[in-house]
């Protein structure tokens, strides 16, 4: 599966305005924090102008009753700019954590549809950077920013504006350096969205080792892989450092160059205005307001021109994120819906191909289950036992033929209403790190009494356990639920499929992580458990499909043998073969 967007054309523009959009949506709290920016900018302005009167009439014509003022007006000012500037960053960080929170609730919604394929070939270290590292740069795009970009703009703007009522000519000579940093800008703005897609790519990898270590702690510690892990760390870590020096490198040479740009206009503005002829038409108000109106520039131009990290950051940031949100969900074009199946299953001519292979790992698998009937799958691995058994809840969908379920091709069904109607064990047993009462009731049936949690744990034998658990069916089982035993484990999975109950049962070897004695209470629970339902089991011993109805016997993604235990043994085949590697008989 490959439904990504074409990286080579991003539409950068399209990403931004999809960003802006999103905080768009709380225009009422963003128009507030846009009001208290353009306040807070006015009062930059306000304090470059109210130099003029406090030099002229306060110093140089002793006016009395203005200088009374002055004070006031000074408090005044700031004031406005305490109330604007909190009220501004408060309403923005809103907006923006509300970003976030959309943001990342789309891609976990999203992370549910989509289909198994995407995962088979994606890495969770990357997608997890994907849920705090990109997103928290998208926020910043959104906000801190537009923050920047509206009060600062607006800022320069007034100062502008103010130093052109002073002196039209002088203020004409500053903006001659604007070209020149408009030339510098657009160039680095480029080098910065490159960058910023090689930091959070590598910032992916370094999610994704550190996982890995974690989780595969017991086998680095046990095959001392510690200085292996550690020099792949090494690699990839130094590999982030090094482009975040590039990204600083770049920021750190562009700022200063465009500082000095303006620093030049600045200085001949300074040259001209400190003549003697300018000197002598211009009063010492009017010289003290321009200077500090200058001075005041150089604060928004730099974080005008250091925006543009934190906006291609984020536009990056934005494209990994609207990659991931845009990937189609799994195909869900069915319609019908039934309260509970038979059981009865036809499969006719399946052939499937994983997405990322070039061979296809089933082939004209034909088959007829009747419900009810307890089938076993069979082979060595990699034969396509588990693949086929995939394509029943429809994890993956059939290349070739097609598959029914009660007469109606499993594409025809809603998705959901059709994988109610499986249960399932597998090998790998998946707890959440919950109680152990909601690993049992997981899903649709979360809610259900005790009572029914209980009897199903007693007849899958864990009730006995779990009542020593220090909190009993409370106790919080941990991440992958650690806390037990592969058995307890594997007996609390029996327990939720017990709970189910649902008409088609999917057993992929699960009795393997069980010590001898639970064993035979398990395969006595299961043998219950299949009593009138259709039940497909994937085994690897084969003392424990003795008394299978079917046994299918798959080699290299076709079915080579079908026939009960007994009538394989007496053919001599693939299947006796299997039976004398495991028993010597």
């Amino acid at each position: 599966m490959d439904s990504q967007p074409d990286s080579t054309h991003p539409d950068t523009p399209g990403y931004y305005r999809r960003l802006l959009s999103l905080a768009f949506v709380h225009w009422k709290i963003f128009a507030i924090s846009v009001i208290g920016m353009v306040l807070v900018a006015g009062t930059d302005t306000a304090i470059a102008a109210f130099m003029k009167p406090l030099m002229d009439d306060g110093f140089v014509n002793r006016d009395m009753e203005k200088i009374k003022l002055l004070p006031l007006m000074l408090i005044a000012i700031f004031l406005v700019r305490v109330f604007a500037m909190f009220i501004s960053m408060y309403c923005i960080s809103w907006v923006g954590r509300m970003v976030i929170k959309v943001l990342r609730n789309r891609m976990f919604s999203k992370l549910l549809l989509l289909p198994k394929g995407f995962y088979d070939n994606a890495t969770s270290g990357e997608i997890i950077s994907k849920f705090t590292f990109d997103v928290e740069l998208v926020a910043n795009a959104s906000t801190k920013a537009v923050t920047i970009l509206v009060r600062d703009t607006f800022t320069v703007i007034g100062l502008l504006a103010w130093m052109f009522y002073l002196s039209v000519s002088l203020t004409l000579i500053l903006l001659v350096t604007v070209p020149l940093i408009g030339l510098l800008v657009s160039f680095v703005t480029k080098k910065f969205r490159k960058l910023s897609k090689r930091i959070q790519a590598s910032m992916g990898d370094v999610s994704r080792i550190v996982e890995e270590s974690i989780k595969a702690q017991i086998v680095v510690k046990v095959y001392g892989g510690r200085r292996y892990e550690e020099s792949q760390f090494e690699k990839i870590n130094d590999q982030n450092r090094r482009q975040n020096m590039r990204m600083i490198a770049t920021q750190a040479l562009s700022t200063p160059i465009i500082r000095l740009i303006v620093g030049i206009g600045l200085a001949a503005i300074i040259y001209l205005i400190t003549r003697d002829e300018t000197m002598n038409i211009v009063t010492p108000g009017t010289f003290a307001s321009y200077m500090v109106a200058i001075s005041f520039l150089f604060g928004p131009i730099k974080r005008l021109s250091d925006v543009n990290v934190e906006l291609q950051r984020g536009i990056a940031a934005a494209e990994s994120v609207f990659r991931l949100t845009d990937l189609e969900d799994e195909i869900n074009t069915g319609t019908y819906t039934t309260d509970r199946v038979n059981g009865d299953i036809e499969i006719r001519n399946v052939g499937f191909r994983y997405s990322s292979g070039k061979d296809f790992a089933l082939s004209d698998i034909s088959l007829d289950i009747n419900a009810g009937e307890t089938i076993a799958f069979v082979g060595r691995s990699g034969s396509g036992k588990s693949t086929l058994l995939s394509l029943m809840p429809r994890l993956y969908d059939v290349t070739d033929g097609s598959i029914k379920l009660d007469g109606h091709d499993l594409r025809d069904y809603e998705l959901e209403n059709l994988r109610r109607q499986f249960a399932f064990v597998g090998q790998d047993v998946v707890l959440f790190n919950d109680t152990v009462a909601h690993n049992i009731a997981y899903g649709a049936m979360i809610d259900t009494d005790m009572g029914k949690i209980e009897q199903a744990a007693v007849s899958a034998h864990a009730d006995e356990f779990i009542k020593q658990l220090s909190d009993g069916y409370q106790t919080v089982v941990g991440e992958r639920g650690l806390m037990l035993s592969g058995g307890q484990r594997q007996r609390i999975a029996i327990a939720r499929a017990l709970l189910t109950d649902a008409p088609v049962l999917i057993l992929d070897e699960a009795t393997s992580a069980l010590d001898t004695e639970s064993e035979r209470y398990i395969q006595s629970s299961l043998e219950e458990l299949m009593k009138n339902r259709t039940t497909l089991v994937i085994a690897h011993r084969l003392s424990t499909i003795e008394n299978a109805d079917k046994i299918i016997v798959l080699d290299n993604g076709r079915i080579v043998e079908t026939g009960s235990h007994q009538q394989l043994l007496e053919k001599g085949g693939h299947y006796a073969t299997l039976y004398q590697m495991q028993f010597g008989e």
